[in-house]
């Protein structure tokens, strides 16, 4: 057996194609979403065969699902004030380079029944997140507006390409969305 074929480097080989797979589908999901992206143009951008492609995958929904598995985001703490601020911070990320994975989740969300549930899921946890700093009795519906607020801003910024958002810093944004997501979080103006 040489160094070639030992099961180290067929394990290597299998891992470094799987990856390409992945880095394929994730770049065709974010570009067209998950109904117009194929498992042959996934495949041939990969320079594997479509049935490759199905044999490490299962379908094209199990690959969708892999590759929109997004990083854990640092959890949201402290009081209403701070959240109103750690939210702003994270406009940077929502209107920068976003990860493929994320863009492919969101171009998909509104297409596919599996992405919109996937989506959900991860905004109702940071409605939680939100819910539980604000003192008042509507504290979910109150972080819900303001999850939907940040979630406008990124798909209007990502998706759609609004010309006034593309050429505005983050730091302005967050300076004209402070007021409004300050007074949906119940904090006082100062």
């Amino acid at each position: 057996m040489t160094v070639k074929d030992s099961p180290t480097a067929r394990a290597q080989r299998r891992r470094q194609t799987e990856e390409r797979i992945l880095s394929s589908a994730r770049r065709a999901f974010a570009q067209r979403g998950f109904e117009r992206a194929t498992i042959r143009a996934i495949a041939a951008e990969a320079e594997v065969d479509p049935a490759l492609v199905i044999q490490y995958f299962g379908s094209k929904q199990e690959l969708f699902q892999r590759s929109v598995q997004l990083g854990s985001v640092p959890p949201l703490s402290g009081d209403v004030d701070e959240l109103v601020e750690a939210v702003l911070a994270r406009i940077g990320m929502k209107i920068g380079s976003l990860p493929q994975a994320t863009l492919a989740m969101m171009r998909s969300m509104l297409t596919h029944p599996e992405a919109a549930d996937q989506a959900r899921a991860t905004l109702d946890g940071q409605v939680v997140e939100l819910g539980s700093a604000i003192e008042a009795e509507d504290a979910d519906l109150r972080a819900a507006l303001m999850v939907s607020t940040m979630l406008g801003v990124t798909i209007a910024h990502q998706l759609l390409d609004l010309t006034a958002l593309r050429g505005a810093s983050p730091q302005k944004i967050a300076e004209l969305l402070r007021p409004g997501l300050r007074a949906v979080a119940g904090v006082d103006p100062q």
